[in-house]
């Protein structure tokens, strides 16, 4: 594998220098608009010893970063949701598909033809899929009934509400006020996800972290520092995902 495909060239209108972010997915080099792609590739070539240091320090770091999600779905797993852990029970089913439900614990009714010829394994990785699916779909129905509520309070309004998975945002707001929200923050308390949702509408109307667009999110968010501090400290758990 060569240099270019080892790392993502990222050109920035404020970088006045190169420089190397290191993150589990992927490698980025962040450039000067105007700054020749190949000085950027002797740039990378000069920092190959730094650079094997923060890969294995990143490795390291994902390596001892604790799971929400248990190691197997099977009977008696833990499964998080909404700032719990809920145990799961299987059950047979007529069903061809594998159906998640929730009440005061989780029932995956799965397929009598998975139960008999699927390994455990395998049965563990389709039961996996099927709360993904459950997950994201419950995370868009909670997403946009906070959303819809905040933007009458806010008089905000957003042009469209994604739900999809990230992997190192937990939302964004664009340019023409589309709003993108990351499902697994439905594994976090019910609370993060609404101060998400109040983030990223207050982007419709301050589109920086000024002190103005702080307060626009206490107006409803009193304790957003709370919701900052928690995403900080179990963030990267949730970001492992199911």
């Amino acid at each position: 594998m060569n240099q270019k495909e080892n790392y993502h060239i990222r050109r920035s209108a404020r970088a006045k220098r190169a420089r190397i972010i290191v993150t589990a997915e992927k490698i980025e080099v962040v450039a000067p608009l105007r700054m020749p792609e190949k000085q950027i590739h002797q740039f990378v070539a000069t920092k190959q010893v730094w650079l094997e240091s923060a890969k294995n320090k990143v490795q390291r770091h994902v390596e001892n970063i604790a799971r929400f999600s248990p190691a197997k779905y099977k009977e008696g797993a833990l499964v998080p949701y909404q700032g719990e852990r809920y145990a799961l029970a299987i059950k047979s089913s007529q069903n061809k598909q594998i159906k998640i439900t929730f009440e005061q614990g989780f029932i995956a009714y799965v397929p009598e033809s998975f139960l008999a010829n699927l390994s455990s394994e395998e049965l563990s990785d389709h039961i996996r899929r099927a709360f993904i699916h459950w997950m994201a779909e419950v995370a868009a129905k909670k997403s946009a009934f906070y959303i819809n509520k905040y933007e009458a309070l806010y008089q905000l309004s957003s042009r469209s509400i994604t739900i999809k998975e990230q992997k190192s945002r937990w939302g964004s707001c664009g340019i023409h006020n589309d709003i993108n929200l990351n499902w697994l923050l439905i594994l976090a308390p019910a609370e993060i996800l609404e101060y998400v949702a109040i983030h990223e509408l207050c982007h419709i109307q301050e589109r920086n972290h000024s002190a103005a667009f702080w307060l626009l999110v206490a107006k409803h968010c009193p304790n957003y520092k709370y919701h900052r501090g928690w995403l900080k400290q179990h963030g990267a758990s949730l970001m492992l995902g199911l």
